[in-house]
């Protein structure tokens, strides 16, 4: 069987998670050991664990946040790094003949994967700039509604019918424009690796169009690419409760061209996408 790799790659929050939890249902071996459920991740993040590591060490030798939350670029890969991460996947290629993985930090360091892998398949995962930002803020903020809810009776109470809303208001305030900033650096490094590739080697879905479409992508999968899988509906595992409302993140946004910016990104990367 011809060896296959599959890249997935997309933005935090962008549904990556949901469709990697789909593919290893169909049988794509996506990681031995994987990160697993967290806040804003119910049923587990599906990342494998060495190339999550290898991710981490390489943004903490940059001094960037190992969450990748950044729109810095990477300055140095360094050769012993990239030694390390080809062990990695001259293992992988040895144990399986289809294999992949999913880390969002992945869009950080596509340029080098190209080199390494340069006859992988990409999955792109795009899910709307506005949606992405709303969902961020939301997670973090439940990280700091936990802490408070995890105190005593009349804290909580102070926390809950005072302290909260004008929290939530300072914490949007602080973050919400870095949060699109960063939205805009990882689709821009998606934008410019999908340019270099065979038209062939890649396909942009959004997430939402799973619920009608996943035959379509399952199909693309095994007839375009080689894969051999076996189709599970993606509607059994979709939970569409989980998915919240959008915040108004214009009105915490002061340099209103960044709008602009990720609209016409957006749009570029839309035309790439795989009819439903």
């Amino acid at each position: 069987m011809h060896k296959r790799t599959l890249i997935i790659a997309g933005m935090h929050r962008s549904g990556t998670s949901l469709i990697s939890h789909w593919l290893t249902k169909c049988g794509l071996q996506l990681g031995e050991r994987q990160l697993g459920p967290g806040l804003g991740n119910l049923d587990g993040h599906f990342e494998d664990i060495e190339f999550l590591k290898m991710h981490e060490e390489v943004l903490a030798d940059n001094n960037l946040p190992v969450s990748g939350l950044t729109d810095a670029p990477i300055d140095n890969f360094s050769i012993y790094e990239k030694e390390k991460l080809k062990g990695i996947i001259k293992i992988k290629q040895q144990l399986y003949d289809q294999w992949g993985w999913k880390d969002p930090r992945t869009c950080l360091f596509l340029d080098v994967y190209q080199e390494l892998l340069p006859d992988a398949c990409y999955l792109v995962i795009l899910r709307d700039y506005k949606s992405v930002v709303s969902s961020l803020l939301r997670r973090d903020f439940k990280l700091i509604d936990k802490k408070y809810m995890a105190r005593k009776y009349l804290s909580r109470l102070v926390w809950q019918k005072i302290r909260r809303s004008r929290r939530i208001q300072k914490f949007y305030n602080a973050n919400t424009e870095e949060f699109l900033r960063i939205w805009i650096a990882y689709n821009q490094e998606i934008l410019k690796c999908i340019k270099k590739l065979n038209p062939d080697s890649f396909v942009v879905i959004n997430y939402t169009m799973l619920n009608i479409a996943d035959s379509q992508l399952f199909a693309y999968l095994e007839d375009n690419w080689n894969f051999s899988l076996k189709y599970f509906k993606f509607n059994d595992i979709f939970k569409e409760e989980r998915i919240g409302e959008d915040i108004n993140i214009d009105l915490y946004i002061t340099d209103k061209t960044l709008f602009k910016t990720a609209e016409q990104l957006q749009d570029e990367l839309m035309t790439y996408m795989l009819p439903a």
